[in-house]
């Protein structure tokens, strides 16, 4: 029991730390992740050492590692994590595995995993909301404009979401559906517009960091410098100070107080767990 109040204390003190960081900054360092990994697995090879059930309690560490490894790189290449985000992450997996089972340890990830998208799911609306009302003439033109690029394929998907609406007078599943296609539309609608009026940001050059993202391609002599995923390193923006005193770069939602939820949430889980017998985790 005190190995796992140890780890939760360990992991609760550095999201909370990086969360403070992506709220201020839209950054996590990297030394944040990295030493919570070597935190972790220090704790658990050395209370392994002194341990009844001798390295099991380590080996989860690193299994847990191996495979947040697997979800955080996953999460990356699918475009639903910066760089930051993603090695966070990876650094939960060695925090996670309360158990010295691997069963239990695999439904304590699962559960993380889906309280996590479950409630970035709602802070994502919750930021964005926000961000539309403090930018709402900005959002309201980007809307519109939009809206008109894109009028003849948004009524054409409204015409077939009507279409399936219509037959669910023969089933029910087509309204769901047609409800479904009638409403995807907008909601592109309204995270383009949210991303163009209000993640758009104009910089100093001395103030760019590793991993920002530029909002469009970027020339400096000869060599062009792209808008791309894994966003600035060091020497791109050694060549951008050159040349400019500013440039636009997009900013992403702080996204790392969702790790902060879903770990209290967990822990809220486990802990009744212990107290109260949840069968799910037995």
């Amino acid at each position: 029991m005190l190995e796992v109040i140890f780890l939760v204390v360990l992991g609760l003190i550095w999201i909370v730390f990086a969360s403070v960081q992506d709220l201020k900054k839209r950054e996590v360092a990297n030394w944040l992740s990295f030493s919570l990994i070597v935190f972790a697995l220090g704790f658990r090879f050395f209370w392994s050492l002194f341990s009844e059930n001798g390295f099991a309690f380590f080996y989860q560490g690193l299994i847990g590692l191996g495979i947040f490894f697997i979800v955080g790189n996953l999460f990356y290449y699918s475009r639903l994590f910066a760089g930051g985000d993603a090695k966070l992450m990876i650094a939960l997996g060695p925090v996670l595995g309360f158990s010295s089972g691997f069963l239990i340890n695999l439904k304590i990830y699962f559960i993380f995993l889906f309280v996590y998208l479950f409630a970035g799911m709602f802070y994502g609306l919750f930021w964005s909301f926000s961000l539309m009302l403090g930018n709402f003439k900005r959002f309201n033109k980007e809307f519109s404009k939009v809206f008109y690029k894109n009028s003849k394929l948004i009524l054409l998907v409204s015409f077939f979401g009507m279409i399936l609406v219509f037959f669910g007078f023969v089933d029910l599943i087509f309204s769901y559906f047609g409800f479904l296609i009638l409403v995807l539309p907008y909601i592109y609608l309204f995270a383009k517009a949210i991303d163009e009026a209000c993640m758009i940001k104009n910089v100093k050059v001395s103030e760019l960091v590793e991993g920002d993202w530029l909002y469009k391609d970027v020339k400096v002599g000869k060599k062009l410098i792209k808008a791309k995923w894994d966003g600035l390193n060091k020497k791109e923006i050694i060549l951008i100070k050159k040349k400019y005193n500013s440039v636009l770069i997009r900013q992403g939602i702080p996204f790392v107080p969702v790790f902060l939820i879903a770990f209290l949430i967990l822990i809220y889980i486990w802990f009744y767990r212990i107290n109260l017998g949840f069968c799910f985790l037995n």
